[in-house]
């Protein structure tokens, strides 16, 4: 509705005085404040996840050999996956051709002046790697500096999961309480989406026309591709070569779990689901399931890995700022810890967490406002590819684990 308003608006009232005041005092304004909602709580909850989910891993060597293999699955597929959704936006470059003043104007609005500048300057090769090591983490985090904050927080993670529960329960449970309590301000924010959102793609439409809106259809083409790639490529592959089970026929029976996941947008909500089906009508044993699954629902997304890394090099190409091959490694690595292995199972739990990794690599973190209003459409897809990534997961650790014929 925003889209088709603002274009409609953009080609009656196109350049005349009316539309712009009603962009510049009402549609910003709206969109500014619920982006800013959404920005505000970047800080708090990345500390809070990946620090308690590296302090969780701690408990890999109890877990033995099922805990190292569903770690390196999730890992690994999510790399491959953030690598998947970049290598296809550099390929089809769903960002290019628009108009230097078109470009320049998007740069204006979302760059704040600041943001492109520090992506000329930053220093590049071992510089940048010293820079990751924060001095002081407080005035990072201040700074909006995320790399270091990222660094601090894993480096914490660590250091709690090497302590005694005993002495590291409280500060456990307080990250756990932060947590809840971040997850619970994106639901609030999200619920007022619809006129967030209404705004934001409202002005973009109205200022730049079909020519943006057209960019948007390619991007959003893209994800898809990588997402059905995944779906029907990727895990086709591990099902008959890893957990030697006929692929379609896996798939076949988890289609209830897909359609429940397409419907809610919702790993945590299709959670139910999905341990009943595997359970009964996979075959999976009970003991993988209830250790893979939901450790996945909460800890892993391999299409939301997908989405991330196609949405930043869309970004980026947008407002014509390059991503060199150490930027694209920096998305890759960072896809792994924040749509692999650290955010909610609730809808558009990634959007945030997409903001530090766009300011890491030198973009704006209010370029998202460019993509959002695609989010819901392409949420209900990767969360098909979420949940069936954890289901071929449970079934190639499975394999692994029943005894030799």
């Amino acid at each position: 509705m925003g889209a088709i308003a603002g274009v409609v608006c953009k080609l009656l009232w196109g350049g005349t005085p009316a539309l712009s005041n009603f962009v510049s005092y009402v549609t910003d304004p709206v969109g500014e404040i619920w982006l800013r909602s959404l920005i505000m709580i970047v800080i708090p909850l990345v500390f809070a996840v990946l620090s308690l989910g590296v302090a969780e891993l701690g408990n890999v060597k109890k877990l033995g050999r099922i805990g190292v293999k569903t770690f390196l699955f999730f890992a690994v597929l999510s790399a491959l996956s953030g690598a998947l959704g970049l290598l296809l936006v550099d390929a089809f470059r769903p960002g290019d051709g628009l108009s230097a003043e078109t470009r320049s104007h998007l740069l204006e609005t979302y760059g704040h002046e600041t943001i492109p500048a520090k992506a000329t300057t930053s220093s590049p090769g071992i510089q940048t790697l010293i820079n990751i090591v924060p001095r002081n983490p407080i005035a990072s985090a201040a700074q909006g500096d995320m790399l270091p904050v990222i660094f601090f927080s894993l480096i914490f993670g660590v250091a709690l999961g090497r302590i005694s529960s005993e002495r590291g329960g409280p500060i456990r449970r307080g990250l756990r309480a932060l947590n809840e309590v971040m997850a619970e301000i994106i639901d609030l924010v999200m619920k007022l989406a619809p006129y967030g959102v209404f705004a934001l793609i409202f002005s973009v439409a109205a200022q730049f026309g079909l020519d943006l809106m057209a960019r948007l259809g390619w991007y959003a083409l893209c994800v898809i591709a990588g997402l059905i790639i995944f779906q029907a490529g990727v895990f086709p592959i591990l099902l008959r070569w890893v957990a030697r089970r006929d692929p379609w026929d896996f798939l076949a029976r988890a289609r209830v779990v897909m359609l429940t996941a397409f419907s809610t947008a919702s790993s945590i909500g299709t959670l139910p689901t999905t341990l009943r089906v595997s359970e009964t009508s996979l075959g999976l044993p009970t003991e993988i399931c209830g250790f893979v699954l939901p450790l996945g629902a909460s800890m892993n997304k391999i299409g939301s890995a997908l989405f991330e890394g196609a949405s930043i090099a869309f970004i980026a190409q947008v407002l014509g700022i390059p991503l060199g091959w150490s930027a694209q490694v920096v998305v890759v690595l960072m896809t792994v810890l924040t749509a692999g292995v650290s955010n909610a199972g609730i809808p558009s739990a990634v959007v945030p967490l997409m903001i530090p990794v766009l300011d890491a690599v030198g973009v704006p973190g209010e370029g998202i406002a460019l993509i959002i209003g695609m989010d819901r459409l392409l949420d209900m897809c990767r969360t098909v590819v979420n949940v069936t990534g954890h289901m071929v997961i449970a079934a190639c650790v499975a394999k692994s684990e029943a005894p030799p014929m």
